[in-house]
């Protein structure tokens, strides 16, 4: 079965050649995001939190086009620029989650695309 990709007109267009999600049978897979304002295209400004409130905000527009919801989230993978900020993003992202929570990895990384200081992807089921 050909991958099947997903986009919506209420988020910014991606920065590189990909889909913002594409879906693979029954899965979802998204692509990271970044916290792009989805009018300007341009990252917003503000702390870690603000950053991934907008992540959240861009994730379920992508889920909502494929027809998915947080709820049907299995797995996630979050890249901070500074792992210190991660109980920044843990409780924006505990916002988002109802038990029994997804999977997930943090990792550490050296940059992020547009100077983000998080991305996050999800797979849903």
């Amino acid at each position: 079965m050909p991958l099947e990709p997903i986009t919506s007109d209420r988020l910014a267009k991606p920065v590189g050649p990909f889909s913002p999600a594409v879906r693979d049978g029954d899965r979802v897979y998204t692509s990271g995001q970044v916290a792009q304002d989805p009018a300007t295209g341009k990252l917003i400004e503000g702390s870690v939190a603000a950053q991934t409130e907008q992540i959240f905000h861009n994730l379920k527009v992508i889920l909502e086009a494929a027809d998915k919801s947080l709820a049907d989230v299995v797995k996630v993978n979050v890249y901070l620029v500074d792992i210190q900020r991660f109980t920044e993003m843990n409780e924006v992202y505990a916002r988002h989650f109802v038990a029994p929570y997804p999977a997930r990895t943090t990792v550490a990384v050296a940059a992020l695309p547009l100077g983000a200081e998080v991305e996050i992807e999800m797979i849903a089921s």
